[in-house]
Order: structure tokens, then sequence, then C-alpha cells
């Protein structure tokens, strides 16, 4: 029991209310208010801006110094040191993996990779001018279809299994949803290849002609999906917990995670700073837009800068800095009139004092923007990576709820409509 402890005071009821205080390993404490519900009050939290919904092994943040921790680990050691599919094993057990556990892991992604060719028929129901997301939501879904019989959530190893299979799977459904688009044939994975260049293959590869992917736009990749792959209790990962406190087939608690992640304001921040940067559309008016932005009276903002969690730096921003450095060098983009101009914004932005006081420093959004763009991904596509990227994140929540008692979501409300009447007469 929480040796801490606070009071309440509530106008009506006699006694303070006695609620324990609980101390994570690290981070803010955590004041335990289940128990005023009998008390026939409610805390009232829009948005859960000072709300624990739970306990969690997984993934730790402090925004104000600019701290990401996977299971401990410093999110830019782990960029360094690991690769995309050591992070999912990682977050999935709670530790690295051994050689030996490593290589079965990868082992067993690659043979689930595939999907049922049902799935391909599937996409024929799709026009092909259907977003991306729209697709994706779908089919993971839909995968539910195939397994569902066979999946008891309350077995542990059968959980694992579930997860192997949907990490296996995403970046083969997102491929296929990118070349639905275009009108190109699916390509199957290839068991050869890595997780990320695998993944790029499928995306740009034809029958035609044989694989080639560039090692140094495999390993951009691979570095952008482990730089998404958790982000704690956000609205997408949240929502899977949600979903899966009811007992709901993982592959549709993922699905509903997808859902959550399309919305603008969620995961579509990379996507946006492309539209800004066209909507600057030259260099020779970035000064223009600087001053609009200043303004606190032009709706016009800065896309890329700043970030609601990181109030000093984004710890995932200078290696993505990095790792977009590498593939403009590799892809001779430098001197694209795009480029130039995101590079001459970063720079006024790293150099102006109003940005410098405000601590509006470029986020990963705005590097992992131009870095997929580089790399070809059309910016519909942009949200379609960043779920690849997040699911083992959101099936190492959804897992780690299940492995312990939890209760059903229920959120309460603050009621504002009409009490009771009768119907008229």
């Amino acid at each position: 029991m929480s040796e801490k402890k606070a009071q309440l005071s509530i106008d009506g009821i006699d006694e303070p209310i006695d609620l324990p205080v609980y101390e994570g390993s690290t981070g803010p404490d955590v004041v335990d208010v289940s128990s005023l519900v009998g008390h026939g009050v409610f805390t009232y939290d829009p948005g859960f801006m000072s709300t624990a919904a739970c306990d969690s092994d997984i993934t730790f943040i402090d925004g104000g110094k600019g701290i990401l921790l996977y299971r401990g680990y410093p999110i830019e050691q782990l960029a360094e040191k690991s690769n995309f599919l050591e992070v999912c094993y990682l977050l999935l057990h709670g530790e690295l993996p051994s050689a030996t556990e490593n290589q079965e892991f990868e082992n067993r992604i690659r043979y689930h990779t595939m999907v049922d060719e049902h799935i391909h028929r599937f996409f024929r129901g799709f026009p092909s001018s259907a977003h991306p997301m729209a697709m994706l939501c779908a089919v993971v879904g839909g995968l539910s279809a195939f397994y569902h019989d066979t999946l008891d959530i309350d077995n542990p190893e059968q959980r694992i299994g579930a997860a192997h299979r949907i990490i296996a799977k995403l970046p083969t459904l997102a491929a296929m949803c990118y070349k639905h688009g275009v009108g190109q044939p699916f390509m199957y994975p290839q068991n050869d290849m890595d997780f990320s260049a695998n993944f790029l293959h499928m995306m740009f590869g034809t029958p035609c002609e044989p694989a080639k992917v560039s090692p140094i736009l495999a390993k951009a990749m691979d570095t952008i999906f482990l730089l998404h792959a958790d982000h704690e209790q956000n609205a997408s990962t949240s929502t899977v917990r949600l979903a899966g406190s009811t007992g709901a087939n993982p592959y549709g608690c993922i699905a509903s995670g997808i859902a959550a992640l399309w919305g603008p304001a969620h995961g579509g921040a990379n996507e946006s700073v492309l539209k800004m940067l066209g909507e600057i559309g030259d260099e020779s008016r970035i000064d223009e837009f600087i001053l609009r932005a200043k303004n606190k009276d032009d709706p016009f903002r800065l896309m890329g800068f700043g970030h609601r969690v990181y109030k000093n730096f984004d710890p995932r921003a200078k290696v993505m800095r990095e790792i977009c450095d590498e593939v403009l060098e590799e892809l001779g983009a430098h001197d694209d009139p795009l480029f130039r101009m995101a590079r001459k914004l970063e720079k006024i932005a790293l150099e102006d004092e109003y940005f410098i006081e405000r601590k509006l420093y470029p986020n990963v959004d705005f590097y992992s923007g131009i870095t997929l763009k580089a790399i070809g991904i059309p910016t519909n596509m942009f949200t379609v990576i960043f779920a690849t990227g997040r699911t083992p994140g959101w099936i190492a929540h959804w897992n780690e709820m299940l492995s312990h008692p939890y209760r059903i979501g229920r959120p309460r409300q603050l009621y504002k409509g009409h009490t009771q009447r009768d119907y008229p007469a």
C-alpha cells in the first residue's frame, strides 16, 4: 500500500477524503481517485491531461528534459546501436534479445510476412482513389476474420503469436495500399531481405526488375520505424488499450489505433510539414512566412516546430536530422528547391531569438517528412508509415494490459443536458 496520502475536501461532504498517492520508478507521483465514485463525485479532466489511466513498464517520456526511454533505454542509444526488429522484441518482452533470441525472432517475423491471397481480392473492392489509411484500417480489421476462432487472448503464447503476425504483416499491407493506388501489381515479401529493405522492395519494386534497395534508404526507413515505435499513452495507444479492455480481437484493436492515428491532430504532422512547404512555395518567401508565424493574429503556423509533449527539444529530432542528411546525400537531392527551402527554414528557426525563446525547435516530424518525401513516398502514405512503425508499441501495450488484472475502460462525464422531463401529451 502507498504510504503517501492526499486529502480532498469538498463542500457538502463532512470529512476530508483520503486518497493514496503512488510513486512510479521515475516521473510524477499519481493520486488514486478511484474511490471518489463512492462519495458521489468524479474528477473532471478533458483530454486526460492530468490522468493516468493505467500503469505501464514500457515507455517513459520526460517532455521538459527531452527524454524518451523504451524499457529504460534512451532512444538515441537505440537508434545508434539497435534496429527496428530488435526494438520490437524489447517492447514486447522487456529486455533486449540475446543473439540467438534475436535470430529466432527475426525468423518468426519473416515466416509471417505474407498475407492470405483472399486479402489481395479484398483490395479490389476499393477505388484506386481510396486513401491509404482507409484501406489499411479496413484490411487490418479484416485480419480478424482469418485469425479469430483459433485465438485465445487469455493465452500468453497465443497473444505473442498474434503480436508476431501483426508486426510482420503491417509492412506488407502498407505496401499493398500504395500499390493499389498506383495500379501496380502487389509485390510478395522476400525472406532474404531485412525488415525495412523488404518494405521498400514491396513499395517500389516491380516484377520486371530484380530486387534492389539502397542500404542507406533501408537504414533510414528502419530508423523512422524505430523512432516511432512507441510514445507512451498517446491517443492511438490509449484507443488500443480501451478497445482491448473489452476483450476485442487484437486485429480489431490495432485497427482502432490506426483509425485514431489517422486524425490530423495525431498522425498527420509530417504530412503537414510538406503541405506547409508547398504553401510557402519558394525560398524567397520564407521571410514573409516567418513574420506570419510570429503574428499571433495570423492563422498560419510553422508545422514541424515545437512539440506538445517535448517542451525543450524532441530527442528523436537530432537522430532524424542525421538520417535526413544521409538520404539527401545518397539521392543527390540537396539542391532540390523543396529541400533547400526546408534547410533555410530550419536555419532560421535554430538562430532566431523568437523561436529559441519559445523552444520551437524542429521536431521529428519536420525531418521525417522531408526524408520520406526524398525517398519517394507520397504524402498520403506518411501516416501509413507511422502506423507501421507504431504497431509494436500498440501490440506491446495491448499484451501488457492483458497480462495483468484489468477493468473495461469506462470514462465518466459531466452531464449538462436536460434533467428528467415528461414526454409531451
